[in-house]
């Protein structure tokens, strides 16, 4: 059965957003079993965990003899082995690949500085100075993600692992309400969560931090 890590315990902030959720969402979405393995900051730092994942994060994955970490390249790696997630012709695939890769290197990488701002650095003076910026440049990134999306229910044809990658990037603004000046891409954004699979991949990760 496949393995995936995932922490014991993150502050409220994180929860629900962190990486491993992308990896359960694949997952379910894929009708796939699997078992979570569960660390701690100790595991973080150990030579047995350092040797599945070299920087003490979530997700890793274990599938039989293969070890991946890096959520992209597990949901990549979940979507090449089920029709759930990528389409059957070859452009298809290549499409759906190519908006996973948006999510994470064009979209994702200003929103998460600009979060960075906000959750950890907000009483610094540099902070200050720099989240107008940081705003104006998630703005941007949301604007044209929304001229793309149009009227269209998803960003390339049917459902794929570019919508669940680019949901679990929008989720990262939940502390702000940026996604909402954008009704197109806030209806997206509902419409990819109340699929089952986030719904149930959400609960999985959530029940972890209820224990604790």
């Amino acid at each position: 059965m496949l393995t995936i890590s995932a922490f014991q315990y993150v502050p409220p902030f994180a929860q629900g957003v962190v990486r491993d959720l992308r990896v359960r969402w694949a997952l379910e979405e894929a009708g796939l079993l699997y078992e979570t393995r569960l660390i701690g900051p100790a595991d973080q730092q150990s030579p047995d965990y350092l040797a599945l994942q070299p920087f003490g994060q979530v997700p890793m994955m274990q599938d039989g003899e293969l070890t991946l970490f890096e959520s992209g390249a597990i949901v990549l790696h979940i979507a090449q082995r089920s029709g759930a997630l990528f389409p059957r012709e070859e452009a298809g695939r290549a499409r759906a690949a190519t908006w996973m890769f948006a999510a994470l290197n064009t979209v994702e990488v200003p929103i998460q500085q600009l979060a960075a701002i906000d959750l950890f650095f907000a009483d610094e003076e540099w902070a200050r100075l720099r989240r107008a910026g940081a705003v104006e440049e998630v703005h941007l990134r949301l604007k044209q993600l929304a001229a793309w999306l149009g009227e269209r229910e998803y960003l390339d044809g049917a459902f794929s692992a570019g919508d669940l990658m680019m949901t679990t990037v929008l989720r990262i603004l939940r502390h702000t309400t940026m996604v909402d000046d954008y009704p197109t891409l806030k209806a997206y954004q509902l419409r990819c969560e109340a699929r089952p699979a986030f719904q149930k991949a959400l609960r999985d990760q959530m029940a972890a931090f209820d224990k604790t």
